[in-house]
């Protein structure tokens, strides 16, 4: 499409020479390459819809780099990128993978964090204005932050830091009142006060926690921005811009149907309809059947807890059912785990649904209030894969963080029937929290004879090499073996299950007729699966091999570049193996 006036802008002072008219036109001409690339490549849809105007009038009225601006979760920041020298990245096909989907410092000095969690832009921002104050410097700092993250407890202990500081902070809250899916929690009554009231209720969290505060009533009109911006530049103590906006604005089918183009695949730009959608049956409808066996018919007391994330799961369908049995705690990690603790020591069964990326932020209540309480809670966690993209949403270090925290048991299931055995069985069990890893690979079968959380299952017994496929890297194992026959050897393979604590009767067997252990996990090494085995037979003859994924952040490369370079494909797994036999 034709951008004659994005064709002008090359970095922020360029918008500056731009009359009123103009910037609204320009407004236009970025939904439209926003939309043509996300619609191709997929993306943060809605977020960044919803922050064009209040982006353009942040960079006509401030000076960046001087004056800075941090992006909660940084998802919404495509604009920021196209206005300060990035726009090829949403122009040019060729160029559609130069940047990433968050705010990334090594591309540009308009950058300070690689951020891609929620709730962590006030705190960042009060620590870069305490900085400037005490280094002499000039400049506005300003944080952007949704109302969705705002329910993490980072968000609130930011405001509560930025209200002892005696210089320039800006809030910016940018309300749509959506997280991911639909904001959940008492403070959002407040934020639905202030909007109704124009900001005038008396009623008022921000001023409650000693802030200055401010209300512009249309966040995507531009003039209302720049009047708005121009009011706070400068100022001389912390305050609140509460910024009502709509998310997706501009698109009827992001704004119709907000949760699912929070992010979405590619899609038909015309209509929104999912250029390739899944078909067949998912592990979701796996998890699913089992909720609704166990609630209706086995009459177990389950919860189903989640954190922002229903969509992950398509919980809403358990919503809809059981709605006083599901809990949707906003992007409240730690919450979460917490809330579930307290219901199964008073007797319920708390499912929690998670994403192994956004887990982390739970991990002191994984190990405090779950570790030592030895509480049945049962953790879904989805996610666990070798993936690139961009650094903050990691699949791979999930296992390294779950399977060491004492008596919290990680199972990594297979199949769809081992699957549903091992919720059924944490389900029933009382010794203590249970994690398992929903594979990410597809949905797998196979009968399931015998089930014990506990013990490895042999698939085939072989000699002279055992190979342990951990959850979506079983099926890989099994190749290698059919590889390793035209080799003379006939391997065992074998599916670990339990991945917190080796079946060590199992490992011992294997002493008899195997010279060599081989691990794949589909995570961290360090940390991992097979740093646990290579370590039960550190003092033995027998050798090891461990396969899976180095201690890194990933970033921009792609996922068959990774299974490469981490020796991950049936061909390399079967030369590494021949080459230690050898």
């Amino acid at each position: 499409m034709e951008t004659p006036i994005l064709n002008k802008i090359n970095q922020p002072a360029d918008l500056k020479q731009l009359s009123l008219a103009e910037e609204t036109e320009l407004a236009t001409e970025i939904r439209h390459v926003l939309l043509n690339k996300v619609s191709q490549t997929g993306g943060h849809v809605g977020p960044n819809l919803g922050v064009v105007e209040l982006t353009i009038a942040f960079h006509t009225v401030f000076d960046s780099p001087t004056d800075k601006v941090v992006w909660d979760v940084s998802h919404q920041s495509y604009t920021h990128k196209i206005l300060t020298g990035r726009k090829q990245a949403w122009l040019d096909p060729d160029h559609y993978d130069d940047v990433s989907g968050y705010t990334a410092p090594e591309e540009s000095p308009h950058d300070y964090f690689n951020i891609g969690h929620t709730s962590t832009s006030i705190a960042l921002a009060t620590g870069m204005a305490s900085a400037r104050d005490l280094q002499h410097k000039h400049g506005n700092v300003m944080a952007v932050i949704g109302d969705g993250s705002l329910s993490g407890g980072l968000a609130l202990e930011g405001l509560n830091t930025a209200a002892t500081l005696k210089s320039n902070l800006i809030i910016l809250v940018n309300d749509n009142g959506m997280s991911i899916a639909e904001d959940h929690g008492g403070l959002y009554r407040n934020l639905k006060e202030l909007r109704e009231s124009r900001g005038t209720s008396t009623n008022n969290l921000f001023k409650a926690m000693g802030l200055d505060y401010r209300y512009v009533e249309n966040g995507n009109d531009l003039s209302s921005m720049l009047t708005a911006f121009k009011a706070v530049k400068d100022v001389d103590h912390p305050i609140v811009l509460h910024v009502h906006t709509e998310k997706g604005h501009g698109y009827a089918p992001a704004i119709t149907n907000k949760e699912a183009f929070h992010w979405h695949v590619p899609f038909d730009l015309a209509t929104g309809a999912t250029l390739h959608p899944a078909t067949g049956e998912s592990y979701n409808d796996v998890i699913h059947g089992v909720l609704e066996d166990e609630l209706t018919t086995q009459h177990t007391p389950i919860t189903a807890i989640t954190a922002a994330i229903p969509g992950m799961y398509d919980l809403k369908r358990f919503g809809r059912n059981h709605p006083d049995r599901y809990f949707d705690v906003g992007i409240a990690e730690q919450e979460s785990i917490t809330f579930a603790t307290g219901q199964a020591q008073q007797g319920l069964r708390p499912i929690v649904f998670h994403s192994g990326t956004f887990l982390q932020r739970a991990y002191d209540q994984l190990s405090h209030d779950l570790g030592i309480n030895k509480l049945p809670v049962t953790i879904m966690v989805s996610g666990g894969s070798i993936s690139a993209g961009d650094p903050t949403h990691q699949g791979i270090f999930d296992v390294a963080m779950l399977s060491n925290i004492p008596n919290l048991t990680y199972l990594a299931p297979t199949t769809k029937e081992e699957l549903a055995a091992m919720m059924r069985w944490s389900l029933r069990q009382t010794a203590g929290p249970v994690a398992i890893r929903v594979p990410g690979n597809g949905v797998h079968s196979a009968p399931l004879t015998a089930f014990d959380a506990h013990k490895m299952h042999t698939l085939h017994a072989g000699k002279t090499v055992a190979i342990l496929g951990v959850g979506s890297l079983l099926p890989l194992a099994e190749q290698v073996q059919q590889r390793l026959t035209d080799h003379g050897v006939d391997a065992t393979v074998m599916d670990p299950r339990d991945i917190s604590d080796p079946d060590t009767a199992a490992l011992d067997a294997l002493k008899a007729d195997h010279q060599l252990v081989v691990t794949l996990e589909e995570a961290s090494l360090s940390g991992g699966f097979g740093e646990k085995v290579s370590r039960y037979y550190g003092a033995t003859a027998m050798r090891f091999l461990n396969l899976g994924a180095a201690k890194r952040f990933n970033d921009r490369e792609t996922t068959d570049e990774l299974w490469h370079e981490f020796k991950l494909t049936p061909q390399q797994v079967v030369t590494a193996i021949l080459t230690n036999l050898n």
